[in-house]
Formats: C-alpha cells, sequence, structure tokens
C-alpha cells in the first residue's frame, strides 16, 4: 500500500536587520522589500516559529492490492 502524507504548516521566520534611521516608513517598507526580493535577506532568516496547520493522507490502491 502505498500512501501520501500532506502536512501543512506556517513557518514563521525572523530577521533582524539594520536600517538606516533617516529613512521615511514608506522608505523602509521599501527597503525590506527590496533586501527580501534580492535574496539578500534570506540568509539573515531564522525559523521563529512553526505553527501545525493541517495533516492528510491519501491511500493509493496497487495492482493487486485489496483495501
Amino acid at each position: 500500500m502505498r500512501v501520501i502524507v500532506t502536512v501543512t504548516e506556517k513557518i514563521i521566520s525572523e530577521a533582524h536587520i539594520n536600517i538606516p534611521d533617516e529613512l521615511s516608513e514608506a522608505d523602509i517598507r521599501q527597503h525590506i522589500v527590496d533586501r527580501y526580493n534580492s535574496g539578500e535577506m534570506l540568509t539573515d532568516m531564522n525559523i521563529f516559529q512553526v505553527d501545525f496547520e493541517s495533516i492528510s493522507a491519501l491511500v493509493i490502491k496497487q495492482a493487486g492490492e485489496n483495501l
């Protein structure tokens, strides 16, 4: 018997980054988005929390098996 198990989790990552003091709120948002999109911030991301969302299983009947 073959079973496909799917687990859904919500992973919360946290990064501590330095941002120049003189930036406006909109510029801070853009700075963070730019760092994330460039991949620069990914090396700073640490898993902070993992929340279990759901689990499901799909049983696949193979030829010749009786379930």
